[in-house]
């Protein structure tokens, strides 16, 4: 076979095939339109079907997507004249070459199909990671969208999340505010609790069970540390937290400038112990 004849060999296939590599370019085309048109549906409505869980929405949207366009490639390689035999060995092969070089990437799948089923984060719970924090916003099939306090775009691959210590701020119905205080030793500490449960008493996110709490913590030189303990509803976490501490800070200043032995100066903050995230539901 000379040049010439080599050069017009795919010519000459391409025509003697005309109808059928047209049906395979129809094909590609219908499959990558339809691999769109269930992920955007499957997005959209799988939220409102009573009974589903919203956060299998993003994983199960991708993976039609991928699995359609899979079945479309191979329809289409069988209108070309490819034996189904030796597509299914060619695909063989190269799920095996894939899965030993993208052993991180099926860890991904792996682990986001257990962050779904065993459900340690959802859309619209604040989490927080192996360095990371944030709103969920999706789980999908290869990594976690996160939105931060400050509206930043997270990501992270779900196996970085699934293989660390996840602690979920939303989840619990209740959660504690500590405000740490500090005051002067001549400051009566009996007087310093009373004035911070009255604050945090007449604050109507506070619940009444458990009662609010005022305990000291410790000793430093000529300062006493005392804690304000209450428990709110977890949407109220944030306000009540910046609320209490601003209305504690305030109220024992006040307290401080009417006592005539009073000397020093109040400090209050939140714990820092405790993370302040933002807690409020939605993606």
């Amino acid at each position: 076979m000379d040049f010439s004849q080599a050069f017009w060999a795919p010519a000459n296939w391409l025509l003697a095939n005309a109808p059928e590599f047209l049906t395979a370019i129809i094909i590609l085309a219908l499959g990558w339109f339809l691999s769109q048109l269930a992920a955007n549906s499957i997005r959209a409505l799988l939220p409102r079907a009573q009974g589903i869980d919203r956060n299998f929405g993003p994983l199960l949207a991708q993976a039609a997507h991928y699995g359609i366009i899979i079945v479309a490639v191979v329809t289409a390689l069988g209108f070309l004249g490819v034996s189904s035999a030796s597509i299914l060995a060619v695909l063989g092969a190269m799920g095996l070459a894939i899965a030993l070089a993208l052993q991180n990437t099926l860890a991904n799948i792996a682990a986001g199909i257990m962050l779904l089923w065993l459900r340690p984060v959802a859309i619209g719970e604040y989490v927080q990671g192996d360095g990371v924090a944030g709103v969920v916003v999706e789980i999908g099939l290869f990594g976690t969208r996160l939105r931060s306090s400050s509206g930043l775009y997270v990501f992270t691959p779900n196996q970085k999340l699934w293989a660390s210590a996840i602690t979920n701020h939303s989840r619990e119905p209740q959660r504690r505010i500590d405000v740490n205080v500090t005051i002067p030793e001549t400051m009566s500490i009996a007087a310093a609790r009373r004035l911070l449960l009255a604050i945090a008493r007449a604050d109507k996110r506070v619940l009444p069970d458990p009662e609010p709490l005022v305990v000291v913590a410790g000793f430093a030189g000529t300062t006493v540390n005392i804690q304000l303990r209450a428990w709110v509803a977890t949407p109220n976490y944030l306000p009540a937290l910046y609320a209490l501490t601003e209305d504690a800070k305030l109220g024992l200043d006040r307290a401080l400038s009417h006592d005539s032995e009073g000397k020093g100066q109040v400090t209050v903050a939140p714990d820092p112990t405790t993370p302040n995230p933002e807690t409020k539901m939605g993606a």
